[in-house]
């Protein structure tokens, strides 16, 4: 996810960002499409979780899905740059911290590594916690719960989106 962080940073600090909040066409592609992606998630969550018990996961499944550390990765980013809020996010408040003087790109990109830096402190403090429930977090009936939730949560997240404007 931070990947993702990363490129809205970098787009933002090149002004190109400012091109998706001045361009309404733009912004609603963006957000379509991460509403789309948003429910596809949930969906795909929900439904695996109501499927009959399934076998252990064999490793060819394992490496396309994304309970791998590539596929995690993958997911992370795509759902950062698929939204939209993200880039205005970004407009509306990084230009702000920017200092006269320092070229606009190296100093937006230096406090987009800040954020990142923040954002790997919690994803630490997530992680740690993560593996202190980790025995919890193992038993099937566990992660039907966790994905059903998470699932719901997003689809809710996809459907506000939407409806938003």
């Amino acid at each position: 996810m931070q990947t993702g962080t990363l490129i809205w940073g970098a787009l933002t600090s090149l002004g190109v960002t400012a091109l998706l909040t001045a361009s309404h066409v733009a912004y609603e592609i963006l957000r379509w499409a991460g509403v789309a992606y948003l429910l596809w998630m949930a969906v795909r969550m929900i439904r695996d979780t109501l499927r009959q018990e399934r076998p252990a996961i064999d490793p060819a499944e394992a490496r396309a899905g994304a309970d791998t550390l590539v596929g995690g990765w993958r997911q992370g980013t795509v759902t950062n740059l698929l939204n939209p809020k993200m880039g205005v996010f970004y407009v509306a408040i990084l230009p702000q911290f920017i200092p006269a003087g320092p070229p606009d790109f190296s100093m937006g990109l230096l406090l987009t590594v800040v954020h990142i830096v923040l954002g790997l402190i919690w994803s630490g403090v997530l992680i740690a916690s993560a593996t202190a429930l980790s025995a919890w977090l193992r038993k099937p009936g566990a992660r039907k719960i966790l994905d059903r939730v998470t699932g719901t949560v997003i689809g809710v997240f996809a459907l506000r989106l939407g409806l938003s404007d």
